[in-house]
This record gives C-alpha cells, sequence and structure tokens, in this order.
C-alpha cells in the first residue's frame, strides 16, 4: 500500500470501484461497513478457534467471500465486476452443517457457554444487520440474489457454530 490516507474524504465523499464518488452515507457505502464490521467480528472468531479446526477455515472462506460481495456493492452500475462470487459453494456448505446442527430449540442467551461461542452470537447479529442493509440496498442497486441467500443462511450457520462451540 502506497499510502494509508488520501485526504480525498475529507468532505464527506468516498470512492466506489473505478474512482466514481459518492457521500460516505450512501447506501453501497453503509452496506460496506456493516459488511467489514462483519468480516472483523469473523476475524475474532477466528483466532478464537484451534488451528486445526475445521470451522476455523470455513470460516476464513467466509471472510474472502465477504471481501468479495463488498467489491460487488462497491461497483457502479454498468460496470462488471470481474471478481467471482462463491456464495453458492458456502450456502451449500452451510447448510449441510446447520443440517447436522445440534439445537436445543428456542432461543439462547450468548454468553452462557464459552467466549468464542458469544462472540459468534455477535457475529450472528451483525450478519442480520448486513441482511437488512443488503435489502436496503436492493430498493436501489441491483444485488445478486446468491448474496442475500447466502446471508440469511450465515446467520444460521453461525447460530449452530455457537452452540456446538458452548
Amino acid at each position: 500500500m502506497k499510502q494509508i490516507y488520501t485526504k480525498t474524504g475529507d468532505q464527506g465523499e468516498t470512492s466506489l470501484r473505478n474512482g466514481v464518488r459518492v457521500p460516505k452515507d450512501d447506501v453501497r457505502i453503509e452496506t460496506n461497513g456493516e459488511i467489514d464490521h462483519l468480516n472483523a467480528l469473523l476475524g475474532v472468531v477466528r483466532s478464537m478457534m484451534p488451528p486445526q479446526a475445521e470451522s476455523r477455515v470455513f470460516i476464513e472462506n467466509i471472510q474472502r467471500t465477504l471481501m468479495t460481495i463488498m467489491s460487488h456493492v462497491a461497483t457502479p452500475e454498468g460496470l462488471t465486476n470481474p471478481r467471482e462470487l462463491h456464495c453458492k459453494e458456502l450456502t451449500s456448505r452451510m447448510e449441510e452443517a446447520i443440517d447436522k446442527g445440534r439445537t436445543g430449540g428456542g432461543f439462547v442467551i450468548p454468553g452462557d457457554g464459552s467466549t468464542c461461542s458469544a462472540v459468534i452470537h455477535l457475529a450472528r447479529t451483525q450478519t442480520r444487520t448486513v441482511e437488512r442493509r443488503l435489502w436496503s440496498l436492493r430498493r436501489q442497486y441491483a444485488v445478486d440474489e446468491e448474496i442475500l441467500v447466502m446471508m440469511n443462511r450465515l446467520s444460521d450457520y453461525l447460530f449452530i457454530l455457537a452452540n456446538e462451540t458452548l
């Protein structure tokens, strides 16, 4: 990275992909901020897992896909994003884990288990926020259906993962 700050956002604007300038509170920027927050929470979750845990590798794959989703969200209308989404594959793997997962039925109180479980629940609630922002975004701009389905499934997967991590 050449330079951390550019001073180009000091007046309340930022850039989408290809340099298109938009207000910092543009729905695309807000959505990406929520996805970035989710990605950071998943990083905390991953750092708390044993290095050999299969779910740790899977969480990293989800994080990488979230970064790709962010690039799609930041692609101005009329332009094509060359980065391939892998949402269908991840959604399928999450559905398998959800189907195998155990639940006690009903709601749980985060914090009744391990710290890692509590942080997974925090990531789960952030996933719901991301999902809502993506639906808001969809009212104004095209959002790939794969992204919406994956985000819905991700919160379910994180619920199962949190319960398994108690």
